[in-house]
């Protein structure tokens, strides 16, 4: 299905939030700062397959976007920090349905899934 853009060129919601927070590593990223602020080295640790270069590069992304904000602590070793800011937190909801719906995603032979895709669509669609 093509999402035709409105009269200015503007791109749609789901476009613009995918060139923002979409790709491998984002989402992983935001999801690890949703329990606080977290330094360089432990979003390394927690997602481990990230390069330290891919993962500097997605962070200051992230950064220039407003999601996430970098805070520098004046001391010897510098520390830096980084957590949501207060808009990066309304995409909170999402990456925990993302979580809950991989979660279903894996178990998939259930019925569990199908129940939870039928009744969550036709929710999503009605409210459009």
């Amino acid at each position: 299905m093509q999402q035709e853009s409105n009269a200015t060129g503007a791109k749609c919601g789901v476009e613009t939030t995918i060139a923002v927070v979409g790709g491998k590593w984002k989402p992983m990223i935001l999801y690890a700062l949703i329990s606080g602020p977290r330094r360089f080295g432990e979003l390394n640790r927690l997602i481990p397959a990230v390069t330290q270069r891919m993962l500097t590069l997605q962070l200051r992304e992230l950064e220039e976007d407003g999601v996430i904000s970098r805070e520098v602590y004046k001391q010897v070793p510098p520390k830096v920090e980084y957590s949501l800011t207060p808009f990066g937190r309304t995409i909170e909801p999402i990456l925990l349905l993302m979580e809950q719906w991989g979660e279903q995603y894996a178990n998939r032979g259930s019925n569990e899934l199908e129940a939870f895709l039928s009744r969550d669509t036709r929710r999503a669609l009605t409210h459009q």
